[in-house]
């Protein structure tokens, strides 16, 4: 069967499947499409599979007319799990939130592979490609695949890749990004880098999949701790007077041994925020507590908190209390130049406002219609931003820094500026740094 499904690999006769079509979802289903291979997709949301079978991505940087170059070139979306037994891949790419104890929640991916069990075949690989702690793959996974019969290597392998998409960043694209592989034996890792080699030019094996789980919580807990850092350096700064951004521009001239990081208002996006703690979580099974991970991540908590600290005290000293003033929050993707709102730290800085009694707005040209999230609600739209517009706003609140906001019209017509990324650097009256 390895060799069966190899060779369809190899000759591009293997059908992909892909379970769950949003930001990684998409772009995997796009290269296998453009490379020759006939893509199946599947996801819960049925008003998301019709948008995708009409050519719509819903996703702004992934454009519409891909998608319909792939329709055309045979994918197709679906909600019947019944199709799965004509894919010969599939590639799980759903969420990993945490619950509100902050603890993981891997309902998606046991749902989907509960999903899938009862209509497995024999000479198919599985692929999770989400987010999670060391073992899951071997814990989760393989015990649902494997219940009716199947035997890992043999005739069902398992393979754990994990996506590392990052939306917006043009000098990188999923062809181009190296692709970690661990397989549950020498087998699946034979059939996972016969899989991914087809669409990603370098395909870096790793011993197994715990492995390969544990490489990529590293990654993001890296940036995490780096950021918790100088967002912690940014208020001791603050109080002393100095702009950590100066600091940070002035460190990186060294050119060995510092990397820069900025801070910001909090983390956001569904990696860097949410996997230390998929790795505290699964550290206390071995008696171990994760000091350093859970203590950057009560700093970058903290930073909404911190920013609403600033915008009470900058309208206090002009005469104003935040309870019934108007603010509108600038930017409330999770990071520059895209629409992903996945853990923005921008709508919690907006709840904080709400729940305070102040009146809130926002202005993003990426987000035009605040979305339906599992945990944050508000209906609004995107305000236009003009000079009449933003002198009606009490203060504005600076979050996610697009390059296609008029920052010189903003200083010049807003009343108070509290600006949390470092966009105005020289001192200006209305203009708190946050």
């Amino acid at each position: 069967m390895k060799n069966t499904l190899l060779k369809r690999f190899g000759d591009k006769s293997a059908v992909i499947g892909i379970i769950g079509l949003g930001y990684v979802g998409q772009p995997l289903a796009l290269r296998y499409s453009q490379i020759g291979f006939k893509v199946l997709g599947f996801d819960v949301d049925q008003e998301k599979v019709d948008q995708l079978n009409a050519g719509h991505s819903g996703i702004e940087h992934i454009v519409d007319s891909d998608i319909s170059a792939a329709n055309a070139a045979g994918m197709s979306c679906t909600t019947d799990f019944a199709r799965i037994p004509e894919a010969d891949a599939i590639i799980i790419c759903v969420p990993t939130p945490l619950n509100k104890y902050r603890e993981p929640d891997l309902t998606f991916v046991t749902r989907t592979c509960d999903a899938i069990v009862p209509h497995l075949r024999a000479g198919q690989v599985v692929s999770l490609e989400s987010t999670t702690y060391p073992g899951t793959t071997e814990e989760e996974v393989n015990p649902r695949i494997t219940s009716g019969g199947l035997v890992i290597g043999e005739t069902i392998f398992s393979v754990y890749s994990p996506e590392r998409e990052d939306p917006g960043n043009e000098s990188f694209t999923t062809r181009t990004i190296p692709k970690l592989v661990g397989g549950d034996t020498d087998n699946c890792l034979e059939v996972g880098i016969a899989l991914y080699s087809q669409a990603i030019e370098k395909v870096v094996s790793v011993s197994s999949t715990k492995v390969a789980e544990m490489t990529k919580l590293l990654e993001n807990i890296h940036r995490a701790v780096n950021i918790g850092l100088v967002n912690e350096m940014k208020i001791v700064a603050d109080r002393m007077g100095i702009d950590i951004f100066e600091v940070i521009d002035a460190a990186a001239t060294k050119p060995f041994g510092f990397t820069p990081y900025y801070p910001g208002p909090g983390l956001g996006g569904h990696c860097i925020p949410i996997d230390p703690f998929y790795l505290t979580w699964k550290a206390r099974e071995y008696g171990l507590h994760t000091r350093f991970i859970e203590l950057s991540g009560e700093v970058n908590q903290a930073m909404p908190t911190y920013v609403l600290g600033k915008l009470v005290s900058g309208l206090n000293e002009r005469g104003r209390a935040l309870k019934n003033a108007k603010i509108l929050v600038l930017g409330i993707a999770y990071k520059k130049n895209v629409d992903d709102m996945r853990e923005s730290p921008s709508v919690q800085v907006m709840e904080m406002v709400r729940n305070n009694g102040g009146i809130v707005h926002y202005s993003d040209p990426h987000v035009p219609v605040f979305p339906k999230m599992r945990e944050h609600r508000f209906d609004l739209r995107s305000v236009a931003l003009t000079p009449e517009t933003l002198a009606s706003y009490d203060a504005v609140v600076l979050t996610t820094n697009h390059d296609r906001f008029d920052y010189e019209m903003i200083l010049a017509h807003s009343r108070l500026i509290i600006d949390s990324r470092g966009i105005y650097r020289a001192p200006q009256e209305n203009v708190i740094k946050a």
